[in-house]
């Protein structure tokens, strides 16, 4: 019954909400957009020119917000395990990026240029048991920074979703290691209850090892 009664609220906030109705109104894939794109309104993430990796891409709406900043000089790759609709100058490649074969596919899509900017909203398929979901987000936090490692080229950043509780302040600290600066970001689309947070990762240290 508790389930079903948090289904149902779910359902109810995600029908009134604003940003729903507002990534509906203006074509975006989801509300999520938002939340790239208030986050960019702040740091000045995106901008034309750069190349930008979308990891765990699916829908779409990171990577609608990316390609119209970087526009026709800059390149957006998006990658996720299920298939996604095209974007107007989105390649996107349908896979894991931990496996040889979609990895070089990506690769093979930047065309030689670096990686500018590394984003990933993923999150993992919750369980509903606080510490499975917790360890699923680490993990996929994880993934994320060691592709950053390898492909995000020297003085690039990173902007990836995580949920806070275990594990979190030590991931942060290793983020650390990697680039000068580390930041928490809330965007107001995230809603209040959720515990999900953005870090931003600026100004990868030393050159990517791929």
């Amino acid at each position: 019954m508790a389930k079903n009664k948090t289904s149902r609220q779910w359902v109810h906030d995600h029908i009134n909400d604003p940003y729903v109705k507002q990534a509906q109104a203006q074509g975006f894939r989801s509300r999520a957009a938002f939340k790239l794109m208030q986050i960019d309104d702040k740091d000045r993430l995106l901008a034309p020119g750069k190349v930008v990796v979308d990891l765990g891409s699916t829908p779409g709406g990171w990577s609608q917000v990316s390609s119209k900043k970087v526009g026709a000089s800059g390149k957006v790759v998006a990658i996720d395990l299920l298939p996604m609709e095209p974007v107007h100058g989105v390649r996107f490649i349908l896979g894991d990026f931990r496996e040889d074969g979609p990895l070089g596919e990506l690769v093979e899509s930047l065309e030689g240029r670096r990686v500018d900017l590394v984003l990933s909203d993923m999150a993992p398929n919750l369980s509903g048991i606080a510490v499975t979901d917790q360890a699923r987000s680490i993990h996929l936090l994880e993934l994320a920074l060691e592709f950053a490692r390898e492909h995000l080229k020297s003085g690039g950043d990173m902007l990836v979703k995580v949920f806070q509780g275990s594990g979190f302040d030590e991931l942060r600290r290793e983020m650390e290691q990697l680039f000068t600066s580390v930041a928490v970001r809330k965007p107001d689309s995230s809603r209040d209850r959720s515990a999900e947070v953005y870090l931003l990762c600026r100004g990868r240290r030393g050159e990517p090892t791929a």
